[in-house]
């Protein structure tokens, strides 16, 4: 099975459909229209679901250990699947895996791979297969981006004719939370990008990187009935309108991103349906606690308190997020949800400053549009702060420069982060090896708990410790997570089988497996 070139007039006649503004297309639909019947009954067989994804570039890849954009994300949840990983509500499910069990010490994790699961070119699923996919991934010649989060992985060998073992340096309660991972995805031994074969529900049939994928059902796949679709189109929209516009005249069936300032512009087309998740989904500012003057903790309590968390997100996200408490990882079952909501206090803020040496504080924020809202953000912060006698300055830079040799050099900066658990977001973010550790983070009270976390198997004992840990980062971390954005995307009325999704990936976490066609839409 090969990839092949997807004509680029296709492509063109898409943008000509989309073309011209939002407030345009709308004028072509009229005012505003009733409600159109949504599908009932059981699902329909059939069809071809035309999707407009957010970004993607000439870079695009079908590879399932490295994907970035969303349209790489698209690709690799339906083409690929993990052993486990987080359904919509953010529970662990099995995929490709049936059952992981760990020793009394937690050091090896044993799977059992699901009877029945076979690649797209039909051959079965073996232990071989699942060994070989975790040493490409972490490969020390070239990693790809799920090796960050397993470097407690010393070996991984077949156990038998359906079992395989992980072995792990140390003790790791939580190991299966860091498996559930969409960038696991299982590939047979002989893998190659040119033949991107996986367990998913659909196979690869065309991509052109940069403009769009088709794929079709895959005849092999595992869950009885599904897919429902003969086939996904995938077409990459690095605009807003363009994307936007698509969906209004008809020339895709679903979108993801929908920009929270149009929400009630799609609402008000009848044909037109809204779908909004609640996602752990974080746009944190992030201050360097190792360097001055976030190196006083008093100046980093200071600007958790002058932030009006209810208004970021009212002018931020246009209402659509949650608050936040300056703690991540809001679906962990150890969430530390005992700690006061913190609010604006712009009298202790002000002492605070006072007492750090720091009454008129001048720092300068690096921003970059790196997601939706993230400059906007900024602005807002940099107004409310004015009130606490801290001058923020802004230094806006374009999203490769701020993910350049600079990212993680920034004293006081911004990032993005999709729903994860709260260890496997330590592992990524808050520790001294991390990768992605942009706050500096180095509190020997806490690596001490979060060792002692990871390593105790008791779920009541571990959440005890996991709690301590966060009650130091409420205390004197150096994010500012000021609220969880709601994930918005769209698609058409005669679109069925998209639910909310958890974790914050768009349009029900881009499982389209269980998305069908309630008419014919030509």
């Amino acid at each position: 099975m090969h990839t092949r070139l997807f004509p680029t007039l296709s492509r063109r006649g898409f943008l000509a459909a989309a073309g011209g503004t939002v407030l345009g297309a709308l004028a072509g639909c009229g005012s505003a229209t009733s409600p159109a019947a949504a599908p009932t009954g059981p699902p329909r067989r059939g069809g071809t679901l035309r999707v407009g994804v957010t970004g993607g570039g000439a870079a695009d890849t079908l590879d399932p250990h490295t994907p970035t954009t969303n349209p790489d994300i698209a690709r690799t949840v339906n083409l690929y699947e993990p052993l486990l990983h987080r359904d919509h509500n953010y529970q662990l499910e099995m995929l490709v895996a049936q059952s992981l069990t760990a020793s009394p010490d937690a050091r090896t994790w044993t799977a059992v791979l699901r009877d029945g699961v076979r690649f797209h070119d039909g051959r079965p699923v073996t232990p071989a297969d699942v060994v070989a996919t975790f040493a490409r991934i972490t490969n020390p010649k070239d990693p790809k981006s799920g090796a960050a989060s397993l470097t407690m992985l010393a070996d991984v060998v077949a156990a038998g004719d359906r079992a395989v073992e992980f072995r792990l340096k140390e003790s790791v309660a939580g190991f299966d939370d860091y498996l559930a991972n969409y960038s696991l995805g299982i590939v047979p031994a002989d893998f190659t990008v040119e033949a991107p074969i996986g367990t998913g529900p659909f196979r690869a049939h065309q991509f052109t990187a940069g403009l769009q994928s088709t794929f079709l059902r895959n005849e092999y796949y595992w869950r009885p009935g599904q897919p429902y679709l003969d086939r996904v189109d995938l077409i990459n929209f690095v605009e807003d309108d363009a994307r936007i516009n698509a969906l209004l005249s008809s020339q895709v069936d679903a979108i993801d991103q929908v920009p929270v300032a149009l929400i009630d512009v799609l609402r008000s087309d009848g044909r037109i349906r809204v779908l909004t998740s609640e996602t752990g989904s974080w746009l944190p500012f992030t201050m360097r606690v190792d360097r001055p003057p976030f190196d006083d903790v008093r100046v980093r309590q200071a600007m958790r308190l002058l932030v009006d968390r209810q208004e970021m997100i009212n002018q931020v996200f246009s209402g659509q997020g949650r608050l936040g408490n300056d703690l991540y990882a809001p679906f962990d079952p150890a969430y530390a949800s005992d700690l006061p909501q913190r609010a604006r206090n712009i009298v202790e803020a002000k002492r605070l400053l006072a007492e750090a040496g720091q009454p008129n504080l001048t720092v300068e924020l690096v921003t970059a549009p790196i997601q939706a809202g993230a400059v906007e953000a900024a602005q807002v912060l940099q107004r409310q702060a004015r009130d606490a006698g801290v001058t923020i300055n802004l230094k806006r830079v374009d999203t490769t420069t701020f993910y350049g040799d600079n990212y993680l050099s920034w004293d006081f900066a911004q990032d993005f982060w999709y729903t994860r658990g709260y260890l496997p977001q330590v592992a990524v973010g808050s520790l001294p090896d991390s990768p992605y550790n942009e706050t500096h983070w180095h509190d020997p009270e806490f690596l001490d708990l979060v060792a002692r976390a990871r390593a105790t198997v008791d779920p009541s004992a571990r959440a005890d410790l996991l709690k301590r840990a966060q009650h130091i980062e409420y205390d004197r971390g150096g994010y500012l997570l000021w609220g969880f954005m709601n994930q918005v995307d769209a698609h058409q009325f005669y679109v069925a089988g998209l639910l909310p999704d958890r974790t914050g990936i768009p349009l029900s976490g881009y499982q389209f497996r269980e998305a069908w066609l309630g008419t014919n839409p030509v």
